[in-house]
């Protein structure tokens, strides 16, 4: 296989899965008729799929696929209806979601938000609040953290007391690498870092912000401040529109990841990517929509395709340093929005000009829109 042939493995997974990830192939396709560019892509199953097909929600020959891939594009799995039929261990989020985090080692996940201007309906706050439109990179360290750190455990104190433990631990060298994710992303957007911490409290706040600022000078043209997570979570309320990048722990990012979310209106606007180690000039990278598997609407082309053909756009910047073709599915998507397209989720009866369509037809407009 030739050095310029970029290998994927799309595993669509359950609920609405397969037909948002058909309309991001289909992107795929467009941008790799459109720039020369070769995608070797093989389909496999994962979650209720893969149980149906293989016996394990986490197939081996999935698993083997995703090892010889440059990158994974993920669905969504785990349906609701069934997944009590099963101990916990093996059920979709556990046993391939969580497992595939850990077997690449994906340690920063990186969620956008963005809020077009032609979307202000769909966001919660007010629109003096909205600016000309959210646009905020959350980054978030994934592997360490209250999460992950020992000891972790409940125990009986007697008299009718227990206690729960759960210990937040980060060493000098797992802050380092999330910290250069951060600066390097800041890099790619308008050079703005806010590093988020409590220092004020924490020991670990304190290493954290000592480290962020070591860091700096290596990326002399980011801005970086320092911001409490408390004040963080207010100024994402109050004006959203100072912020560019995020730069979080686990627990930090995981909160403020959801509440800088809802900013969007919709999760089926939002994608997100995991990135594990770098080799060479490409980052391996977990590619995948914010939402779930929304198995009340599959099979109806209810289904927004965004999130989805946006995880697209991260995994051609992030993985493959393609920058140009990133911003071309970005322009696309922003095409789209600014036709007056929407999909259920994000349509809004009060909006002149808007039409609803569904999922086939929102994936054609943005194919086209390149």
């Amino acid at each position: 296989m030739s050095s310029n042939t970029y290998r994927i493995a799309a595993l669509a997974g359950d609920g609405i899965g397969p037909e948002v990830m058909r309309e991001a192939l289909s992107v795929l396709r467009a941008v790799g008729d459109q720039f020369s560019l070769k995608f070797d892509v093989t389909e496999a199953p994962v979650g209720w799929a893969g149980i149906d097909a293989a016996g394990k929600a986490l197939p081996d020959a999935t698993l083997e696929l995703c090892r010889r891939s440059d990158s994974i594009l993920f669905g969504s799995v785990g349906l609701p209806d069934r997944d009590p039929t099963i101990p916990k261990e093996q059920r979709p989020e556990r046993a391939a979601l969580l497992r595939i985090r850990k077997e690449f080692g994906l340690f920063a996940n990186l969620r956008p938000v963005r809020l077009p201007k032609a979307l202000a309906h769909a966001c919660p706050l007010r629109p003096e609040r909205q600016g000309d439109g959210i646009d905020i990179l959350v980054v978030r360290e994934l592997t360490g953290g209250l999460y992950f750190g020992e000891p972790k455990k409940t125990e009986d104190l007697g008299n009718g007391q227990t206690r729960a433990i759960d210990t937040m631990v980060y060493t000098t060298s797992e802050i380092e690498r999330i910290a250069r994710v951060g600066f390097k992303a800041a890099q790619l957007r308008r050079k703005k870092l806010t590093s988020i911490d409590k220092a004020n409290v924490l020991e670990n706040g304190v290493l954290w912000r000592e480290v962020v600022t070591r860091i700096a000078p290596e990326f002399p043209d980011v801005a970086l401040e320092h911001m409490f997570v408390d004040n963080g979570a207010m100024q994402l309320l109050l004006r959203p529109t100072q912020f560019d990048v995020l730069l979080c722990e686990n627990l930090f990012g995981d909160i403020l990841s959801d509440e800088a979310a809802a900013l969007a209106g919709s999760l089926g606007m939002l994608p997100s990517a995991s990135l594990g180690a770098t080799n060479g000039q490409q980052t391996f990278g977990f590619y995948e929509p914010a939402g779930g598997t929304a198995p009340d609407i599959a099979g109806k082309d209810l289904a927004n395709p965004i999130a989805q053909i946006l995880s697209i756009a991260l995994m051609l910047r992030y993985s493959f340093g393609l920058n140009v073709a990133a911003d071309a599915v970005d322009a696309a998507v922003g095409k789209a929005i600014d036709q007056g397209l929407r999909t259920g989720d994000i349509f809004s009866t009060s909006e002149a000009g808007a039409r609803r369509v569904g999922t086939r037809e929102m994936g054609a407009a943005i194919v086209a829109a390149l």
